[in-house]
């Protein structure tokens, strides 16, 4: 099996933040990142770049969001240089993984 090693990222956010919208639209619109995943079943999108997601205001405003993506170590370093300053300190997590091409 052929790999390649990338770099992946996990961000912390809550329910109740409206940041997660406005971070995806920049990760997909200015970062041209192919995708992400958002865990809880908030909402999400992938290759085609449409976003699904339920309406939050169904659920608890308080529970975690975690949004988590991946790509080639340089092109991460670039996104999270444009993230630091929007995502509070200890919420961001990176770390090297191998991927199967």
């Amino acid at each position: 099996m052929n790999m390649r090693e990338v770099t992946v990222v996990r961000i912390y956010l809550s329910e109740g933040e409206t940041q997660l919208k406005n971070l995806m639209k920049r990760l997909r619109d200015w970062e041209k990142l192919s995708g992400l995943s958002v865990f809880r079943g908030i909402s999400g999108y992938g290759e085609s770049g449409v976003i699904h997601g339920a309406d939050v205001v169904d659920l608890s405003m308080h529970l975690p969001i975690v949004v988590e993506f991946f790509d080639e170590e340089e092109k991460i370093n670039n996104i999270l240089e444009h993230l630091s300053d929007q995502i509070k300190p200890g919420h961001m997590l990176k770390w090297s993984a191998n991927t199967n091409i």
